[in-house]
């Protein structure tokens, strides 16, 4: 079986006044890639595919430029679209995020729908996979889609439990990976930090 690995990006560098597409990664969140880009599990990558949100960018190309594999930007697998509400402070941000999960076919606050969102990730995904020689493959990408994917090739129902950020062990802020076969068949794990695989 060929294994195929779900990245979160890991720290943001927040600016209300920048869309959130266009955030990069933090001093923290860079340093964390930078710690794990020559790990084992990273070298027997041999394709790498990133969503084209910035802050997925830079960790794929902090990775590729690292084990040598040239990253492919997917634009279908950006994160859960947003930008009716643009940035919202920290506790506002995660109260539509439960509501997001919480009522997979509403657009909260205009936001894409959770069920839209899992549609689009999953078929971006399956388009990346498809077609080609299967070869173990890192997606890089965000917290909400990656949680929706894994609830899709688990056959579980959208909620937010299922989420990094409610996982334990797993790194709230991110830079957590899921694993699932290539034929996306079946999950091999769930989400855990980067720095533990």
């Amino acid at each position: 079986m060929t294994t195929a690995l779900y990245l979160s990006h890991p720290e943001v560098r927040i600016d209300p006044v920048v869309p959130v597409p266009q955030w990069g990664l933090s001093a923290v969140g860079r340093a964390r890639v930078e710690a794990i880009r020559h790990r084992a599990w990273l070298r027997a990558i041999e394709r790498i595919v990133s969503s084209d949100e910035d802050k997925a960018q830079e960790t794929a190309q902090l990775i590729g430029d690292a084990i040598g594999v040239p990253v492919e930007v997917a634009p279908d697998m950006g994160e859960n679209d947003r930008s009716a509400t643009g940035f919202l402070p920290p506790d506002e941000f995660e109260a539509t995020a439960d509501a997001f999960f919480a009522a997979p076919d509403t657009p909260v606050r205009g936001w894409e729908t959770a069920r839209a969102a899992q549609a689009r990730i999953v078929a971006a995904t399956r388009d990346v996979l498809t077609g080609h020689e299967a070869r173990p493959t890192l997606f890089v990408g965000h917290g909400g889609v990656g949680t929706l994917l894994a609830c899709a090739i688990r056959g579980q129902a959208i909620n937010r439990a299922h989420d990094q950020g409610n996982t334990p062990g797993a790194n709230p802020r991110g830079g957590n990976v899921h694993g699932f076969a290539t034929d996306m068949s079946e999950a091999l794990f769930g989400w855990r930090p980067m720095e533990e695989l």
